[in-house]
């Protein structure tokens, strides 16, 4: 028996094994399990002729050899850019005389460690590891100047440590960050996300949550409405869960982990701060489109390039790298979603046959996608390292389309910026007395409410106000830029027997105690108190602490952001205070 015949044997034993998932709510679920890899063989010139793409499309080696290729970036001239996070490097490819195939052996440009997710904006390179973003300038030979660390800090990465990059037309630099687990509750608020930052790296927030890991991502280009294909759960069977296309907005949470798809509950997990499943659920964003659960996602482009016939233009090609965990094989190929008047409607098979001998091996685990100068499209395999063209062959030539309009990206980030702080939007006669056992009132906060040591809040307490069902308290920073005022803290529903709060509150959606507090969106996109951080160098930021009476306990899901809090609050203010504290950051912290 040859090792490629042994492989399915042995992993035939392990497949359909019955697996039960129980917890404390007496949930019990029988699922059917496998694990199927196919062998990988060679990709040899007549595996590679086999290779199935629509009628006028022609699909070939451009380089090869090049081992565990992942991420592809295009710069404006023509040169092409692989990412190897095996090898740990970049590597330049370049095409001079237009024949579709590489000018020779590629030139290493770059080396970190883990080197993954790539992006290419103002004739600057930007390359993501697991923790860290480098920016470096491209040179006339498309080489790369120094390497410098802009960002070092992401958030670890356990089962998903590939970042990756993209700018969107806004201008600013999109991260996704994966989660560290298959299912868990996250401690890190940047794990499982998409987070957004300035090109510089001085800046970041968290875009949008519960996502496990949405490595591709681009703007429709006639919409500009961001769009991503998540990663779903594993072990759920061989139909579930199915990969998720998402329409990706600011602030808003996709289900995972405790929901997927179009609303299915993942019968193991549990929300902390007691929410119950359903109340996650009505918070999450479902689904618009699934695909063939475990087919792996990868890269993600829009295509507005002007080679393929027009029919094309508007619709995103992703790349699936394929299954292990399914008893037949899914992905393994390019797929094409359909847009029609800038939204989805179908997805379907575009360029398939990287499985063979009756999908008992394959020769390529797609991943890497970029749209070349000329319109072809480029994909890199990271099992034999072929990068393979995909053209059209007909004459559908035509100018490229404009880029995605920007509109919609500033219109959510401009959301709640330049207004009043919450106080002086909610003019009532009644006054109340806050303070804080932690500082006087224009004090200099402690470094240990800041982000950059503890980041607790400081311990708050007010006057009682007779009448009161509830209070809420917000916490706003009128000095920062570009988002002012930033929201680093809301809470509401604390009961009208409480009239302070300790030092380090938790940041969770709702707390145990006190009981059924809940807490919202900050700026910085987590929930919960997120503590001054200040660019070093500034004069001292004020931090206004404004507690507010109210004659009611608000309906307001957890996760609420400062605007609709505001809304919430309208008409129900009995009184308010407010204590301000100050803090700057006169030294830069060590990395």
């Amino acid at each position: 028996m040859t090792p490629s015949q042994a492989l399915p044997a042995v992993l035939a034993l392990l497949a359909c094994a019955a697996v039960h998932a129980q917890q404390g709510d007496g949930t019990r679920v029988a699922i059917a399990t496998a694990i199927w890899k196919p062998a990988k063989v060679e990709a040899t010139p007549e595996r590679i002729a086999a290779l199935k793409a629509p009628p006028g499309f022609s699909v070939a080696p451009f380089a090869t050899g090049l081992k565990n290729a992942r991420i592809i970036a295009v710069a404006p001239n023509g040169d092409i850019y692989v990412s190897r996070r095996d090898q740990g490097d970049v590597l330049l490819l370049r095409d001079r005389d237009g024949d579709g195939k590489a000018d020779g052996a590629p030139v290493p440009v770059a080396s970190r460690a883990g080197a993954h997710g790539l992006a290419i904006r103002d004739g600057k390179l930007y390359l993501a590891t697991v923790k860290e973003v480098f920016v470096a300038e491209i040179a006339s030979d498309g080489r790369l100047g120094p390497l410098k660390l802009i960002l070092g800090d992401l958030p670890d990465a356990g089962q998903h440590p590939n970042r990756t990059l993209a700018f969107g037309p806004d201008g600013m630099l999109y991260i996704s960050a994966g989660s560290t687990c298959n299912t868990c509750n996250e401690s890190n608020p940047e794990n499982a996300t998409l987070l957004r930052a300035t090109p510089d790296g001085k800046q970041r927030t968290i875009f949008a949550t519960g996502l496990r890991n949405t490595i591709g991502f681009d703007w429709q280009p006639r919409t500009g409405e961001l769009w991503g294909f998540d990663h779903g759960i594993d072990f759920l069977g061989d139909d579930s869960q199915q990969e998720e296309l998402n329409k990706l907005e600011l602030g808003k949470q996709y289900g995972w982990p405790h929901v997927h798809g179009a609303g299915e509950i993942y019968p193991q997990s549990t929300p902390v701060g007691e929410i119950t499943k359903e109340q996650w659920r009505a918070r999450s964003t479902a689904m618009v489109l699934g695909y063939t659960a475990h087919a792996a996602p990868m890269q993600l482009v829009f295509y507005r390039h002007g080679m393929f016939p027009a029919e094309y233009d508007g619709d995103a090609f992703v790349t699936m790298r394929g299954s292990w965990n399914r008893s037949s094989a899914s992905g393994y190929e390019i797929v094409r979603v359909r847009f029609v008047d800038g939204q989805p409607r179908a997805i379907e098979p575009f360029v398939t046959g990287f499985l063979t001998d009756g999908a008992r091996t394959h020769i390529a685990r797609p991943v890497g996608l970029a749209v070349a100068r000329d319109g072809a499209l480029l994909m890199a395999d990271d099992a034999n390292g072929v990068l393979y063209r995909i053209a059209y062959t007909g004459t559908a030539a035509r100018p490229p389309g404009a880029p995605a309009p920007a509109g919609p990206m500033r219109t959510q980030a401009e959301q709640g910026s330049g207004v009043a702080l919450a106080h002086q939007r909610l003019a009532v006669p009644g006054r109340m007395t806050v303070v804080s056992s932690a500082f006087d009132a224009n004090g200099m906060l402690d470094a240990r409410y800041s982000e950059y040591a503890d980041g607790v809040s400081p311990p708050l307490s007010w006057q009682s106000v007779p009448g009161a069902r509830s209070y809420a308290v917000i916490m706003e920073d009128p000095d920062a830029r570009p988002y002012r005022p930033f929201v680093h803290w809301l809470a509401w529903n604390i009961p009208a027997a409480v009239t302070a709060l300790p030092e380090g509150v938790q940041e969770q959606p709702r707390l145990t105690e006190p009981a059924g507090v809940l807490q919202g969106r900050n700026t910085r996109g987590s929930t919960g108190y997120y503590g001054p951080r200040p660019p070093v160098g500034d004069a001292a930021h004020r931090y206004h602490f404004q507690v507010f009476a109210l004659d009611t306990m608000l309906e307001l899901p957890f996760g609420a952001d400062r605007e609709q809090l505001v809304a919430a609050l309208q008409g129900h203010v009995l009184a308010r205070g407010a204590v301000v504290g100050r803090y700057a950051q006169k030294v830069k912290p060590p990395k």
